[in-house]
């Protein structure tokens, strides 16, 4: 599978990589599906401390164990755990940032995290603070690179300002276009790359459409409307499904922006991994195709957290 380099990093994710919020608790199924990532050539692996209260870090490193220096572990920060685990708050602190990994460190069951990312973040925060927390931890050889996940445009250029990360992780997709409109423009300028969630928009995106759209009948998907889903969906297969799956679209979509290190995408079995990586194999987007989606799609911009001129 194709690879490609992280912003100035010699991190070098599969293109596909691999989201592990959804694996669940049961180590022998979640194992299972981590093991067929990695018979397909999937490198990347992306959890965090807040998945599962922990647990997930602590099956993605069992799992992956054998093969630590082949693999990418990408892990997050910033959402603390109340006592009794009733909830969690944000402490993006320098203090509790560098007691956090240790704990990471611990249940991942290695001595170094290759991406480290700060789970959210506002204008609010001790900025200064937490990169300093970062970069004493790369001093220290405790993480190889740090990002964040952010989808705020004014944080993004906080960190992009004062800080080295090397990549930034968002929701993009078809019918998710804002950090087109800000965000993805300074990266581009910054050399940093851009970690895609949500691509496949909850399975709106997906030969499965017709199946989530029943759960978009209230609420819509974002500023669609569920009739102009209901319309825009089928049209969308009909036209970029005559050479590829409609999943295989939608997943080159995000591919085709150069910005774009690696697209996360979660997998509740083996069957449905392996369909993921079958699209990821066929053909990509053609130029004609792609200027259609754009046409056809909105421009959505985030209404929150711009930067204004």
């Amino acid at each position: 599978m194709e690879k490609r380099r992280l912003g100035h990093s010699d991190l070098y994710p599969t293109k596909l990589g691999l989201g592990c919020m959804s694996l669940g608790t049961d180590e022998k199924r979640a194992r299972s599906i981590i093991e067929t990532a990695l018979e397909l050539g999937i490198n990347y692996f992306d959890t965090a401390d807040l998945y599962d209260y922990g647990v997930n870090e602590t099956i993605v490193g069992k799992a992956l164990k054998p093969v630590r220096d082949k693999v990418i572990i990408a892990t997050k920060v910033g959402n603390r755990w109340q006592e009794g685990k009733a909830g969690w708050y944000w402490d993006p602190s320098k203090k509790y940032i560098k007691e956090a990994v240790k704990q990471s460190l611990r249940r991942l069951g290695t001595d170094y995290i290759d991406l480290y990312q700060l789970h959210g973040g506002t204008m609010d925060d001790p900025i200064d603070e937490t990169i300093e927390a970062f970069e004493e931890l790369a001093d220290e050889g405790v993480i190889r690179y740090y990002g964040i996940s952010s989808i705020r445009p004014t944080v993004i250029r906080e960190y992009l300002r004062k800080s080295r990360i090397v990549s930034v992780m968002m929701q993009y997709s078809i019918l998710d276009r804002r950090p087109e409109e800000q965000a993805i423009p300074m990266l581009k300028e910054k050399g940093v790359s851009l970690i895609v969630r949500g691509a496949l928009a909850k399975g709106l995106l997906t030969d499965r459409y017709a199946e989530k759209l029943s759960q978009a009948k209230e609420s819509g998907y974002l500023d669609y409307s569920y009739p102009e889903l209901e319309k825009l969906l089928p049209e969308l297969q009909r036209k970029l499904g005559e050479n590829r799956s409609f999943t295989a679209a939608s997943l080159h979509f995000v591919w085709a922006n150069p910005v774009t290190g690696t697209a996360v995408v979660g997998a509740s079995s083996p069957e449905q991994l392996r369909e993921n990586v079958k699209a990821a194999e066929e053909p990509p987007l053609t130029e004609e195709e792609y200027a259609f989606i754009r046409k056809r799609t909105k421009a959505n911009i985030y209404g929150l957290h711009r930067i204004e001129s």
